[in-house]
């Protein structure tokens, strides 16, 4: 797809997707993480120099969305101690930080679109060949319910929206469990238990 076909797309998403509801919140990591088998975090890599800017969107510059979405990446997947290095790579496609709206009638929400490619280490290959899209909204709280442009900053908009995305990504790639077979030490465990006793 060229780019300016894409850029065409993302705008319009964006536009339309800024008046809907809020999505659940990813700042929670919770006392259990998902099971990746041998998943360990090798790179996270972010681009966001081409992203489209929404309409009625405040500007992020692309080092602080690369800057934000890094250390979510490394929060949220520094949990996984598998035994296989695998890199997580987003581009930023598009963005909308909601600006101050009248609240109820026009309460712009904020909305984050990316590109994800994982990457196997080992075989130096992608495990999917085109970039998985991820859209999520802000996160419902008592601070966006109206609008978070009345409440929040940049930086607290961008916070909220990389924990969104970065938890989307998690439920994505745990749907896939043919990228990441089981560590070594837990698939012989289960070899053990299936072997019949004496």
């Amino acid at each position: 797809m060229e780019l300016s076909s894409l850029k065409t797309r993302v705008f319009g998403a964006l536009a339309g997707l800024a008046l809907l509801g809020a999505c659940t919140s990813g700042a929670q990591l919770g006392e259990e993480r998902a099971e990746l088998g041998n998943f360990r975090l090798g790179h996270a890599i972010v681009v966001a120099d081409t992203a489209v800017i929404g309409p009625a969107s405040r500007r992020a510059e692309p080092e602080a969305w690369e800057t934000t979405l890094t250390a979510e990446i490394q929060r949220r997947f520094g949990r996984y101690d598998g035994d296989k290095f695998y890199h997580v790579a987003i581009a930023v496609q598009g963005y909308v930080l909601a600006i101050p709206g009248i609240p109820i009638v026009a309460a712009p929400k904020s909305v984050l679109i990316v590109g994800v490619t994982i990457w196997d280490d080992e075989a130096q290959t992608k495990l999917n060949d085109t970039p998985h899209r991820i859209t999520v909204l802000e996160s419902l709280s008592g601070e966006t319910v109206v609008s978070s442009g009345l409440t929040q900053s940049a930086e607290e908009q961008m916070q909220n929206l990389s924990e969104n995305v970065v938890a989307a990504i998690e439920r994505w790639i745990v749907s896939k469990p043919e990228w990441f077979p089981p560590r070594e030490d837990t698939a012989e465990a289960q070899i053990v238990a299936a072997a019949p006793e004496e």
